[in-house]
């Protein structure tokens, strides 16, 4: 499996579930894939995981759900692979764009926090599902890159953080 296949079943996924319900969905629509095409769904996976792993991506995160621990991180970057490659692409260009995200804008209004943990296991529970058998602990590996420096301060400070992400900083203030 490469990148854009994976997008594909994450839209398919989109299409035939509702918002909550999408990494659930995807997991189901890959459990049909040939057992080597569900195993390297996981290592696309971990490879957006840690194409998504930056400082100003987490300061977003933090905005918007009050905190963000490094748990929390990977889920809300599980949340945003669950909104489709569109959404996921525009987050890493310019993370402050999530304040336009419709989702995002909801939670501001609701209090609600973003993020979802199943969407990390999608090839595992499919994996699982197809074979009876948990996924091979070698048929993925994970590796993320250095944090940026330049974001290397308090989330919390807004005089840090309300410069870098105007947007996020006033919707969620």
């Amino acid at each position: 499996m490469d990148k854009q296949t994976f997008w594909k079943l994450i839209e398919t996924a989109r299409s035939e579930a509702g918002p909550d319900q999408v990494a659930a969905r995807a997991s189901e629509l890959l459990a049909r894939c040939p057992e080597a095409e569900i195993a390297a769904a996981q290592q696309v996976l971990w490879d957006l995981l840690a194409e998504s792993y930056r400082s100003p991506l987490w300061a977003a995160a933090y905005v918007i759900n009050g905190g963000c621990s490094d748990d929390g991180f990977d889920y809300f970057r599980g949340w945003l692979l669950t909104q489709g490659e569109q959404a996921f692409a525009r987050a890493l260009a310019d993370p402050d764009s999530l304040a336009e995200h419709p989702a995002v804008r909801e939670a501001a209004a609701e209090g609600l926090e973003l993020w979802d943990e199943e969407a990390l296991s999608i090839a595992w529970t499919a994996y699982e599902s197809a074979t009876g058998r948990e996924l091979p602990s070698d048929s993925f590996t994970i590796s993320y890159p250095p944090l940026d420096p330049a974001w290397d301060f308090d989330f919390d400070d807004p005089t840090q953080t309300a410069p870098r992400l105007p947007r996020l900083s006033a919707l969620f203030d």
